[in-house]
């Protein structure tokens, strides 16, 4: 015990405490000791094996999966809907029609959405010279830096600035979009009896549940095999998780969106349970949607 101590494998929570493991031990056990999965994982896989898409809706699919991972293993689970990468913007078209102005945002050669806004009387002679502005910034900085907005474009650049913002936090707030389930499982969690623990995971699921998801959901791999992380305590790059573990793996859908499906708990927790179960639930998720 002593020499795991020295180690840095194991630690003392306070001086009347027992020795438990640290987040350098629970590391070595997940890279180098982890066992195979147990039966209830296995069984998993074999009730997952029948699902399918045609009598049910897709929400309600992350749904069922969500609450069967956490009735499993106790941890709090998440699933994200698939989304595309975000392409960048290549060109945006300004077209008036009456006393409207209908916003063209090209972002790819098969992606275009449209935007349409009122057109106020004093800014219509504007329009063509804010297009040709705007592209004449897109070809020279790939962006659009509005502090360097001719003043005579004021007007016209702040109402479709205000419009491409309101477009870019509809879309943020589509990206937030997760199913979760299992929180309330947390609680029984000796790790969490205390709220002030708990209080800042609360507000995550509540408020920016992506953020409980590591990186792997931004930088997704280019191979069409699953994508998956473990990451324990620090390692996470959100503070909030720095007592916890998260089991992460990604599932890809046939047009190349990805999603994420994660359980969080404890540092202590089944690992090798929690990443088969993970496994398992991307694994159905991405042959349902190939």
């Amino acid at each position: 015990m002593g020499a795991l101590e020295q180690r840095g494998l194991l630690t003392q929570p306070h001086t009347s405490a027992g020795r438990i493991p640290s987040q350098q031990g629970y590391r070595l056990y997940v890279d180098q000791l982890l066992p195979a999965p147990g039966a209830a994982a296995q069984q998993l896989e074999r009730e997952l094996s029948g699902l399918t898409l045609q009598w049910s809706a897709f929400d309600d699919l992350l749904l069922q999966l969500a609450r069967r991972l956490a009735d499993l293993t106790g941890l709090l689970s998440l699933i994200s809907r698939p989304l595309r990468p975000r392409p960048q913007l290549q060109a945006i078209r300004l077209v008036p029609s009456g006393e409207r102005l209908l916003v063209f945002l090209v972002e790819g050669a098969a992606l275009t959405t449209s935007l349409n806004l009122r057109l106020p009387e004093r800014i219509a002679p504007q329009v063509p010279i804010l297009e040709r502005w705007i592209h004449s910034q897109l070809e020279e900085t790939g962006g659009l830096p509005w502090h360097r907005l001719p003043a005579e474009l004021r007007d016209g650049g702040a109402l479709l600035r205000q419009a491409l913002d309101s477009h870019e936090r509809q879309r943020s707030g589509e990206a937030e979009a997760m199913v979760a389930a299992g929180l309330g499982g947390l609680l029984a969690q000796p790790e969490f009896r205390s709220s002030s623990r708990l209080l800042p995971l609360v507000q995550l699921v509540e408020q920016r549940p992506r953020q409980l998801l590591g990186p792997l959901a931004n930088e997704p791999d280019s191979t069409p095999h699953l994508s998956e992380a473990i990451w324990i305590g620090r390692e996470h790059p959100q503070p909030a998780l720095g007592e916890c573990a998260v089991v992460q793996a990604s599932y890809r859908t046939a047009d190349g969106a990805q999603g994420e499906v994660a359980l969080i708990g404890p540092m202590r927790m089944a690992y090798a349970t929690a990443r088969a179960a993970v496994q398992s639930v991307a694994t159905i998720l991405q042959r349902l949607l190939s």
